[in-house]
């Protein structure tokens, strides 16, 4: 599926569900697609040896019982971690620990899931990756299911380089001309360089997810995705504010709230 097919609005596992499985993993992945979600939010770093994996951290310390930075270490070592060692249930309980779960590749992920729309958030500054992850999307001739996404805007503008037919969302950097030219009133000479606006509800105190902005974004041809969405009553309030997609750590709880407002 292109990225930009399908239901509005869009229900994003956020690294597969990372409040209801060992984040950024096969397993969570898979369990966050069987909830109701049609597309996955995945982050991208890469291996001591030029393999790109799918790991939010600079290091493994938190989601992993491995140690150390990601970027030093070769694909075999970082396979030699526990993914699901550090994952605690609701109930207190380790269910993923030593039961064989791993740091993914994207090839692994693309493998896994064909078809389904990836939101793939480049993590690593230097040395540079795009190209490596272009590459591998192009072993499954993937680009069109994929939206590209990087938090810094050097990132952000080395992908556009590079991927220049690969859509994008926005950099931290994009996001804040897009609301200066809000307020400055200046939107009708305004164009665009990304296809969504992934933004929390507010920054700093401040709301960004507004029924103006929103509007806003629609009239440029925008779809505005909000993070990380886990409880009910906030996703009920953003989906009514016009909302196009809930990216979500709590996939179960994401889908139930669409299906009791017949939106899937």
């Amino acid at each position: 599926m292109d990225f930009l097919e399908g239901p509005r609005p869009r229900l994003f596992a956020h690294r597969g569900g990372g409040l209801e499985a060992p984040e950024n993993t096969i397993e969570a992945f898979a369990a966050g697609l069987a909830a109701g979600c049609e597309r996955l939010e995945l982050d991208v770093r890469a291996t001591s040896d030029g393999e790109v994996v799918v790991l939010h951290d600079e290091t493994l310390d938190r989601t992993t019982d491995g140690r150390g930075l990601a970027c030093a270490q070769t694909l075999a070592e970082i396979r030699a971690c526990d993914a699901g060692a550090r994952f605690v249930s609701g109930d207190g309980s380790q269910p993923f620990r030593e039961r064989g779960v791993r740091v993914p590749t994207l090839a692994e992920v693309l493998e896994a899931f064909p078809g389904v729309p990836l939101n793939i958030e480049v993590k690593q500054s230097e040395p540079a990756m795009e190209s490596a992850v272009l590459a591998v999307l192009d072993r499954f001739d993937a680009r069109r299911q994929v939206l590209l996404a990087a938090e810094k805007g050097p990132i952000m503008e080395r992908i556009r380089a590079v991927a220049t037919n690969v859509i994008t969302s926005f950099s931290v950097e994009d996001v804040a001309v897009f609301l200066q030219h809000w307020q400055d009133g200046t939107l009708a000479g305004y164009r665009p360089p990304g296809v969504a606006l992934q933004v929390p509800p507010a920054f700093m105190g401040k709301p960004v997810v507004t029924e103006e902005v929103v509007a806003l974004a629609h009239d440029l041809g925008l779809e505005v995705h909000v993070w990380t969405i886990d409880d009910e009553v906030e996703m009920e309030r953003l989906l009514d504010l016009g909302a196009d997609g809930i990216i979500t750590d709590r996939p179960t709880v994401a889908a139930a709230v669409f299906h009791r407002r017949g939106l899937r």
